[in-house]
């Protein structure tokens, strides 16, 4: 009876983990070309940035919270890199400041959150058309171009063999991982997503840690600004529209409940790289994007669905 149940366990925490095998086994069958090393590259590189938005998001939703405004967020900070990445400054200078705004406008959403005690959809929603405005108020409304060299090879360069985005990427999960699994603030997260009021009667200030949570969430979409702009070589101010879903969706169908507490970060990796590799696969084989987002949608509610069926049967 009991390895029953330990088998039952183990299949319902790694389900995702053989369904994106599988996929990779379908889609290489069908078309060949997906397992060329160039695709692969193209998958990683991808994943990648999309990734470190999803850790992002993690942090949020485990705290019980949800976040609209990351793709915006991109999109400004990207715009912003592209300003200062022309070579004028060290390429330090324009990943910082990318950062510090998206860190800026993380802070806002947490502090209409925690504090103003705004809906987490109404208020992140309202940011991301602000913060989209702003990417089209500084550039124009037209791209910027003219990025150096230098800022160029960051994406397109590699660590021994290993994409420069995927480095990056592993850096974040390394740190994501380790706060969530390993510090008082890792447990702090989840206590504030299980039970807010019970982690307010027990000591812990959830109005800093809910705050927090929308500060890193936009501190990585700086972050996957700066190096998108580097990826496709211009700060395109209408860039990353629908990034938010595409991060909701590697959280949700990587095991993150959506109404809190629960996520674990390898299972954001393994979503993301599934999403990825759908998107992907329905490009080689000529599907159209519009199907693309018919597909993600059905994706994520199927997630929650069987989110909200596997709390059901435990309670």
């Amino acid at each position: 009876m009991k390895e029953t149940k330990r088998t039952k366990a183990l299949l319902s925490e790694y389900f995702i983990f053989v369904i994106f095998i599988a996929l990779v086994i379908v889609l290489t069958c069908l078309k060949p070309s997906f397992i060329q090393p160039g695709n692969l590259v193209n998958i990683l590189k991808q994943a990648s940035i999309n990734g470190i938005l999803a850790f992002g998001m993690m942090f949020v939703i485990i705290a019980g919270g949800f976040d609209m405004s990351v793709g915006s967020t991109v999109a400004f900070t990207g715009v912003l890199a592209a300003m200062l990445g022309q070579g004028e400054y060290p390429l330090i200078v324009p990943l910082i400041v990318a950062m510090i705004a998206g860190l800026a406008v993380g802070v806002v959403n947490g502090v209409g959150v925690a504090v103003g005690d705004l809906p987490p959809f109404i208020m992140t929603l309202g940011t991301m058309t602000a913060v989209r405005g702003l990417a089209l108020l500084i550039s124009n409304g037209k791209p910027v171009i003219g990025i150096s060299a230098e800022y160029k090879a960051v994406a397109a360069s590699s660590l021994f063999g290993i994409p420069m985005l995927a480095v990056f990427l592993v850096v974040i999960i390394v740190i994501c991982s380790f706060v969530l699994a390993k510090t008082v603030y890792g447990r702090r997260v989840y206590a504030c997503g299980g039970n807010l009021l019970a982690a307010r009667v027990s000591g812990i200030n959830t109005t800093k840690i809910r705050i927090s949570t929308f500060a890193i969430a936009g501190l990585l979409a700086g972050l996957s600004g700066f190096l998108m702009t580097s990826r496709v070589t211009i700060g395109q101010p209408n860039a990353a529209e629908s990034y938010e879903m595409d991060a909701i969706t590697a959280c949700v169908v990587g095991g993150v409940s959506m109404s809190g507490g629960v996520g674990k970060p390898w299972g954001v990796v393994v979503g993301c790289l599934l999403i990825t590799v759908i998107a992907n696969g329905l490009d080689i084989m000529g599907v159209s994007s519009h199907w693309q987002k018919i597909v993600k949608g059905a994706i994520i509610v199927l997630a929650v669905l069987l989110d909200i069926k596997g709390k059901s049967k435990k309670n």
